[in-house]
């Protein structure tokens, strides 16, 4: 944006990598951030690799892109939401949003597939899929890296502790139960699968957390997650022991 074309509006400079290879984004998000806030863009591309390396020497900074407002630098890009009065996220803050959202798209998953199948989202089954694609999608972000998981997992299960390889073997187990039961075939092999795994992790976050007081992350959303270990993860195994009971009772004794 040619900042002359608005001579109404303050005026914002910005430096910020445009390269034939490579465009920052979060140059490109401090101006549309600056867009948003009224400001006229005077907009600089550096466009090699020489010509950040100068700037940077030039104004003594370690990043792209900088901003100026009235002559004054205020920064890179979360410098400048802070200018604006904006949150700035914090990398090791906790945070529940990923597991809500989470729960949230299961749920709506779960509602979608009971309209589809049935005609209404209101249904037993549409219960049923909501734990089942809960696991599945837990499972599948611990199987992103399980390195990471099983170093967190190690940190308070009970059976990991005494035998290792069931770190690893735990978010197989759960996918496996996960899909399983979405089908509803095999109850034979997901309902103790289930069953098993649950009760373990129930026992083990309940005496890490309520007896033992330990303060930990929980690896039940993978390994690279800030949510504390407790009330998450003792949801998830008691959702996949009820779920095991449920369909057991349903598949022999229903």
């Amino acid at each position: 944006m040619n900042a002359a074309a608005h001579p109404s509006k303050p005026i914002a400079t910005i430096y910020r990598m445009v390269m034939p290879g490579h465009t920052c984004p979060y140059g490109l998000k401090a101006r549309h951030l600056l867009k948003r806030e009224g400001y006229a863009i005077d907009d600089h591309w550096l466009t090699t690799r020489d010509q950040v390396d100068a700037f940077k020497a030039e104004h003594g900074v370690k990043t792209t892109p900088q901003t100026f407002i009235d002559g004054q630098r205020i920064g890179g890009y979360d410098d400048l939401r802070r200018h604006f009065g904006k949150p700035v996220a914090d990398l090791d803050a906790t945070s529940y949003r990923p597991v809500i959202a989470l729960f949230a798209m299961t749920l709506l998953m779960a509602l979608a597939a009971s309209m589809a199948a049935f005609g209404s989202p209101w249904t037993m089954r549409a219960g049923e899929w909501f734990i089942a694609f809960s696991m599945v999608v837990l499972a599948m972000l611990k199987l992103q890296d399980v390195e990471k998981f099983s170093s967190m997992f190690l940190n308070y299960d009970l059976l990991a502790r005494r035998w290792v390889p069931y770190a690893y073997l735990y978010p197989f187990a759960e996918g496996l139960a996960g899909v399983l039961m979405i089908a509803g075939v095999a109850n034979w092999l997901s309902v103790p699968l289930a069953l098993f795994i649950g009760t373990i992790g129930a026992v083990s976050v309940f005496k890490a957390v309520y007896i033992d007081k330990r303060t930990l992350k929980c690896a039940c959303v993978g390994g690279s997650s800030n949510v504390p270990l407790g009330f998450v993860s003792l949801t998830e195994n008691l959702m996949m022991i009820a779920m095991a009971l449920w369909m057991g009772w349903h598949a022999w004794g229903g």
